[in-house]
């Protein structure tokens, strides 16, 4: 396999001393995975980290074998991972696309879909102008799976959007996730748990 593009990571899993195993969603090719050789050093750290969008070379010799990954920053989430609801909601997106999507099939829709949630909670002042967006990012990953989904869906305001966001709780947690490794659903335990301070909910 041999790929230059622009790329969403999604995930990095530490791999030996020093290198990681890293997921990108790209527009044409779907989710890759590459090997990143010092992926954990102090230089390449940075660049890294779920959410980025980086600028990725993969080569390999056959598709049975790992391709070897050089990633180059584009556009760093980093400054917004110290912030506990916008760091909750990029951990959430991009775990749910590292865990569901398949490796190597296009879903063109997805990549843009993604990119604009990640410009939108790092853009907007709060989850009002957000929320929304990350509810048809989830609606959208449903109808591509075959799940339903329904079209993007509209709301009047934060509130609307929140009920829809508890509505697909079970749908993601029975068809998405189901059988995947690890609570990734966690993830979105945590951000459901932030998005309740913004209304001053309480949850029970």
């Amino acid at each position: 396999m041999n790929l230059r593009a622009p790329a969403i990571l999604v995930s990095a899993r530490p791999h030996g001393e020093t290198a990681v195993i890293a997921r990108m969603l790209t527009e044409r090719e779907g989710l890759v995975a590459g090997y990143v050789a010092g992926g954990r050093g102090r230089q390449l750290r940075p660049v890294v980290i779920p959410g980025n969008l980086v600028e990725v070379d993969l080569r390999s010799k056959s598709d049975n074998q790992l391709p070897f990954a050089k990633v180059e920053l584009l556009e760093s989430r980093g400054p917004w991972l110290s912030e506990p609801l916008p760091a909750a909601a990029i951990s959430w997106v991009t775990a749910l696309t590292a865990s569901v999507l398949p490796e190597r099939n296009a879903y063109p829709s997805l990549y843009p879909a993604l990119k604009a949630v990640l410009d939108a909670i790092c853009g907007a002042p709060s989850a009002r102008g957000w929320l929304a967006g990350l509810v048809s990012y989830e609606t959208l990953m449903l109808r591509e799976l075959g799940y339903g989904g329904g079209p993007p869906p509209e709301f009047a305001g934060f509130a609307e959007a929140l009920t829809a966001f508890d509505r697909l709780f079970t749908p993601i947690e029975k068809h998405l996730l189901a059988g995947t490794y690890g609570d990734v659903m966690s993830a979105r335990t945590l951000l459901r748990e932030r998005l309740a301070k913004i209304n001053g909910q309480i949850d029970t």
